[in-house]
């Protein structure tokens, strides 16, 4: 996945237009690249998108410090704004991806499970994608705010997590469209709680996200895959059917089944004051240790 792009993006396509690398997973997130892609909105602004599944966001890291990615959509903020604390990465965000809506995200258990409440879930193991990431943060403040304790963590791929559960390898999952409805739909699982909910409900999820180093080079790139991917969202936003339409197009989901699928909220622009929501919830939890203002890292 980390080849195709030369110079950190500045290869030219036969058509002229600049060929740009994006590493993406099959989320809903991730509904407005393709809307962009395949309505034109990046033709229109003179961009050949190239892009590149993967099965998290944070395995593309690599590629996008070394310039041989472009852009990672659906990138957790969890993940980047902790990587740019750490000096690992001059990150920049060219655009919002999605923010939390109800039951964009459940936690699963299995049809007999034992666990009823979210109050059981103290001290069981509960799958999420990656550790310490949005996911986590968001049960915990849940189940904070409940006054219920947390459980124990276990990294499993999206992918893998209904047939960890149908195993028993894990208590519960902690599930994002579209894996959320198809685990219910395959393996009859139960939601258990709604992780969309309470102090997540409106949180600033995921983005795409970029280096200082590509928007310095490429600044007309940069703003043009901003446009397009805002555009894209509008779209996202204002018609709901065109996401129900793309997602069969790029990731595993039936046609029938994507008409079930609930949907996140996608930001027609990016808010610095959503994602200070985000860095303080991230501060409570000791996944920050400084006070990070996010404004600056928004590109222009």
């Amino acid at each position: 996945m980390v080849a195709g792009c030369q110079d950190g993006g500045g290869s030219a396509t036969d058509g002229g237009r600049q060929k740009l690398t994006v590493a993406a997973l099959p989320l809903t997130d991730s509904a407005a690249l393709y809307l962009a892609r395949d309505r034109g909105l990046f033709a229109k602004e003179g961009l050949d998108v190239d892009i590149r599944p993967v099965q998290q966001s944070i395995q593309a890291l690599p590629a996008l410090i070394k310039g041989q990615v472009n852009v990672i959509a659906s990138a957790n903020y969890v993940t980047y704004l902790q990587a740019y604390e750490k000096g690992t990465l001059d990150l920049r965000i060219l655009a919002e991806g999605v923010r939390i809506a109800p039951h964009m995200m459940d936690v699963l258990v299995s049809k007999d499970s034992a666990i009823r409440t979210p109050a059981d879930l103290a001290g069981k193991k509960v799958a999420v994608a990656v550790l310490n990431n949005i996911q986590s943060l968001t049960l915990n403040a849940i189940l904070d705010a409940q006054g219920a304790g947390r459980p124990v963590y276990r990294q499993i791929l999206f992918p893998q997590m209904g047939p960890a559960l149908e195993r028993d390898q894990v208590d519960a999952v902690h599930a994002v469209e579209p894996f959320d409805t198809a685990i219910q739909g395959e393996l009859g699982a139960r939601v258990l709680l709604d992780a969309g909910s309470g102090p997540a409900l409106g949180l600033s999820a995921s983005g795409y996200v970029t280096t200082r180093a590509f928007t310095q080079k490429y600044p007309k790139a940069a703003a043009g895959f901003r446009r397009a991917v805002e555009a894209a969202s509008k779209i996202a936003a204002e018609d709901p059917r065109a996401v129900r339409t793309e997602l069969p197009k790029y990731t595993k989901v039936t046609a029938d089944q994507a008409r079930s699928i609930h949907l996140p909220t996608y930001p027609v622009t990016a808010d610095a004051a959503q994602l200070r929501r985000l860095v303080r919830l991230m501060r409570e939890q000791g996944l920050l240790k400084k006070n990070l203002d996010p404004a600056p890292l928004l590109a222009p």
